[in-house]
């Protein structure tokens, strides 16, 4: 392994750099991702994952997932699995270093019988209530328990019968004896072990004693050997504990507990029990519904691996927790597709077009480009016909100022084919809605270009009716209202919040038909209407996309606005077609 440390570039590394020069850890550097198993990881999670993992192979050192599976009643193999996959996509391997808490649940209860007999422990039956009475509050100390007192014979024996089973939950706990007067609550004769009568996923039966996170944590990475305890800064205050526990045991190390700030992202919410209640209400569809601000979710929703890391590289690692605005994560995925998605047409709101100087069975390739950011992805056709479909909103039979698509006597060019000038309309008796244009077409346009010369400003894109195929589009929006859900956390609860138009369902979509057969995850630039990821409830004939991000990228007026900088308006249509 390498000692020479990389240049720093937060406190983290910086801590971590500083400890490679003067020797200590004898120049290792061993990180862990210590999960539990009780939901799907989000984004939050994501940004510790880069941070361990990175640091890991920037520094030559070892990274270890570990599962903090030390709660049975709320953990299944199922998240145990997500969670694997989804540490993968985002780019990193473990390699042989997987472990569980459940590996030293032997060790962890030999540990705390030894704080027993050494006096450090007791086996205190007051209820749960009665615990948080004692406690006190931050302005007042708290209380001895009365079985604070008992021998170490009486604890011994009490907890021997507590893992043999012979109590109900709630009986009995194991605590430490550390000091009820602290002005820190978590120094507070602390919870170590409880009774919980539950099937374990990978021990089943065999316990019915468990440790708790704070027990458990600095132990297992003591045992593992790890260097650097990353965190999150809500464990700032438990870092007493976790040193206090190693001084009094004999583990093989003691690692360093560094706490950073969480990630926040506006419109979302970092909480698992939060989450778990949406999927529970069924206010989504699952922990993969793409409003979800899970890495799955996320996933299907069609942001990349590349996305996320690039936004936890940009938004760094603090000392005090902020907001990350979600704009700038949208950014980042639509940098990151605008390099590498291919551009291809899809019309979302159907309006047909006749082009009445059209060979009515003619059909004829146009070429069109797949990426005009990266000319080695060449290109593809798209068959023209005389029957066509452009957007809706492309048409505007009494057009304001400033629209410069199609229109009455209005002249405009089809993406990559012909320029086409509207004639006629043909309108719904009812309702005098636009039902069918009727366009005639200049030949000498092909390719959208104009031999003599002249401009037109709108360029529309389009499909063939006879040859477009038909797809469902899912267009996404923020889950909540507000910027910061969270907040309020009383009277009718959070989801009081949620965005009743988070999800458009639109059934009456055509695509170009290079879309045949286009495999779930892959992503694609929808011209003039934004970034698409073919969905996993495609299969067959039936295409389903979700819309990634939109082409409008907002994160510049963000910026300009936290900068106290006015913001010009931006066109209702982006990007290069």
């Amino acid at each position: 392994m390498t000692t020479n440390a990389p240049a720093s570039t937060d406190f983290v590394r910086e801590i971590v750099a500083q400890d490679l020069r003067t020797g200590k850890h004898g120049g290792r550097v061993a990180t862990r991702f210590p999960p539990e198993p009780n939901g799907y990881l989000h984004i939050g999670h994501a940004k510790s994952i880069c941070l361990n993992f990175g640091i890991a192979q920037e520094n030559g050192g070892v990274c270890h997932l570990r599962f903090d599976d030390t709660n049975p009643a709320r953990e299944e193999v199922e998240y145990v699995e997500s969670i694997q996959e989804d540490v993968r996509w985002l780019g990193f391997d473990w390699g042989a270093h997987l472990y569980y808490a459940s590996d030293y649940f032997e060790q962890l209860c030999q540990y705390a019988v030894q704080l027993i007999q050494d006096g450090k422990a007791y086996v205190c039956s007051l209820s749960p209530q009665e615990i948080r009475e004692y406690r006190g509050t931050l302005t007042e100390p708290g209380r001895d328990s009365p079985h604070r007192t008992r021998t170490v014979a009486e604890n011994l024996g009490l907890f021997q019968r507590m893992r043999a089973g012979e109590f109900p939950e709630g009986a009995h706990v194991l605590r430490a004896k550390i000091d009820m007067a602290s002005p820190n609550l978590n120094l507070r004769d602390p919870v170590l072990y409880r009774i919980l009568h539950a099937q374990h996923h990978r021990t089943g039966g065999v316990w019915c004693i468990y440790p708790t996170y704070d027990y458990a944590h600095p132990i297992s990475d003591a045992i593992e050997g790890i260097t650097h305890s990353i965190c999150t800064l809500e464990f700032e205050a438990h870092r007493p504990l976790y040193d206090w526990l190693l001084e009094q045991l004999p583990v093989p190390s003691h690692p360093q507990q560094i706490e950073f700030a969480r990630l926040n992202v506006s419109y979302t919410l970092m909480s698992k029990r939060k989450l778990l209640q949406l999927v529970e209400q069924k206010h989504v569809s699952g922990w993969d519904d793409p409003r979800m601000p899970t890495i799955s979710g996320l996933r299907r929703r069609g942001y990349s691996p590349e996305a996320l890391r690039d936004f936890c590289e940009r938004i760094g690692v603090a000392k005090r927790d902020n907001v990350v605005e979600f704009a700038l994560l949208e950014h980042c995925l639509r940098e990151d597709l605008n390099r590498r998605a291919a551009r291809v047409m899809a019309v979302l709101h159907p309006l047909r077009v006749i082009i009445d100087n059209y060979p009515e069975h003619q059909v004829e390739q146009v070429d069109s480009v797949n990426n005009p950011e990266d000319s080695s992805m060449g290109s593809h056709t798209i068959p023209f016909s005389r029957v066509l479909y452009i957007d809706r909103e492309d048409f505007q039979e009494d057009p304001p100022k400033g629209f410069f698509r199609l229109s009455p006597g209005r002249e405009v060019r089809l993406k990559d084919a012909f320029y086409v000038t509207c004639v006629g309309v043909v309108k719904d008796e009812q309702t005098g809605a636009p039902m069918e244009l009727h366009c005639t077409y200049d030949p000498e346009t092909r390719g959208g270009r104009s031999a003599d010369g002249r401009v037109v400003r709108g360029t529309l894109h389009w499909v063939s009716a006879a040859h477009s195929l038909p797809a469902e589009v899912r267009l996404y929006d923020h889950l909540f209202l507000s910027a910061d859900p969270g907040a309020d956390d009383g009277g009718a609860g959070f989801t009081q919040g949620l965005n009743p138009s988070s999800l458009e369902v639109l059934t009456q979509c055509r695509v170009e038909p290079s879309l045949a057969g286009a495999a779930p995850q892959n992503c694609y630039q929808f011209l003039r209407l934004g970034y698409f990821c073919v969905d996993p409830d495609t299969a067959g004939e039936r295409l389903v996309f979700n819309r990634a991000v939109s082409l409008r990228d907002t994160w510049a007026r963000v910026q300009k606005e936290q900068q106290g900088q006015p913001s010009k308006g931006q066109s209702g249509r982006a990007g290069r077609v």
